[in-house]
């Protein structure tokens, strides 16, 4: 779910970095936040021996989620209650429940009480069910079942590590990006996503995919399905805030599913293929043509949302709220123009636009 799936946009407006001038501005900090784990050295993985090494912890990190793959039927219920402040669709606590059968499919289903429920069942390489999941639905399971890029996805991504400590152990975190630059400063750069993994234990701690926005991993009790190992809870932040806490409730075996869970309803069947929860796409442009001066620093503003099947940028809002330019890239984000290939199965990303503002004033 967190796959670099292909996007195609128009970005109205959008002028690249060359824009401003042979000169290029000093770039702020990511700002700082109690989940922001990578402030000590990092170390650029450019050796055949130090990327083999991280693959494989992220691999085995990713493996731990990979239930399906067991071969083994299981039934999964989980609750979260989101508190976005209206900022995304359906505050208030959910529930959602997975039953999976490997000779018969996947069905699952989500409740935000009376205001939304959906059903998507997936058998033989189909899904039914929804033409558009919210956001926060989206969020719940690609935290639970594809937080870590595939590696495919990220072969060729610039690798760089550090060390550093969550909740009182050593974690390795991973910094991913498809952007080559210079080190000119410290710390985790704005287009990097971070993994941070317990490297004893193999098990995912840390996933921010943009600085500002972070899932934090907890395995007190953590429920286990032929040697997959889920956690008990997710923390989902943002700007220092909780939008989101996720729970697993249980999971437990299940050696043969009711086969009338997989038959999908003539309603399903008219209304065609289920949208697929795709990967997230980073898009990063400045946000326009200004002149600066040899002290100018560019101050980049992250705006979060969920693009629909149909084009649609929607549930956005900023992940920087406390910055001054924080409403105009909404605005500009808004302003954007998508469009997906003609004939392609429905999809819906996790879009990340990464306005950059520059600002003369240090």
């Amino acid at each position: 779910m967190v796959s670099k799936a292909s996007l195609w946009f128009v970005a109205a407006g959008g002028l690249s970095l060359a824009a401003f001038g042979q000169t290029v501005p000093s770039i702020a900090p990511v700002p700082s936040d109690p989940l922001e784990l990578v402030t000590g050295q990092i170390q650029t993985v450019d050796s055949g021996e130090g990327q083999e090494a991280a693959m494989q912890l992220l691999d085995r990190a990713r493996n731990s989620y990979a239930l399906r793959s067991a071969g083994v039927g299981y039934d999964l219920k989980v609750t979260f209650s989101v508190n976005s402040g209206g900022l995304t669709k359906y505050d208030g606590p959910w529930e959602m429940e997975d039953v999976f059968d490997p000779k018969q499919g996947l069905r699952w289903t989500a409740r935000a009480g009376v205001a939304f429920t959906a059903t998507q069942i997936s058998l033989h390489g189909v899904s039914y069910g929804e033409s558009s999941i919210p956001l926060r639905l989206h969020e719940a399971r690609a935290a639970l079942f594809g937080p870590i890029p595939a590696s495919a996805n990220v072969a060729r991504d610039v690798i760089r590590t550090s060390t550093a400590s969550f909740n009182g152990a050593q974690v390795t975190c991973i910094l991913l990006s498809g952007v080559k630059a210079a080190p000119t400063s410290p710390g985790r750069r704005w287009e990097e996503t971070e993994e941070c993994i317990d490297p004893q234990s193999g098990l995912l701690q840390v996933h921010s995919q943009v600085p500002g926005r972070y899932y934090a991993y907890e395995y007190s009790n953590a429920p286990q399905l032929a040697g997959h190992v889920l956690p008990r809870k997710v923390i989902v932040t943002e700007a220092g805030k909780t939008v989101s806490e996720i729970s697993v409730e249980s999971l437990r075996e299940l050696p043969a599913a009711d086969p009338s869970l997989f038959a999908p309803s003539e309603e399903m069947k008219a209304r065609g293929r289920a949208v697929a929860m795709s990967g997230a796409q980073k898009i990063s442009r400045a946000a326009a043509r200004v002149p600066f001066t040899s002290a100018a620093t560019i101050r980049p503003v992250c705006v979060f949302g969920l693009m629909t099947s149909s084009g649609q940028l929607v549930e956005a809002h900023s992940l920087q709220p406390s910055d001054p330019n924080s409403q105009a890239a909404v605005e500009a984000a808004k302003q954007m123009t998508f469009s997906t290939p003609t004939g392609a199965p429905p999809e819906q990303h996790f879009v990340f636009i990464l306005e950059k503002f520059v600002s003369n004033e240090k």
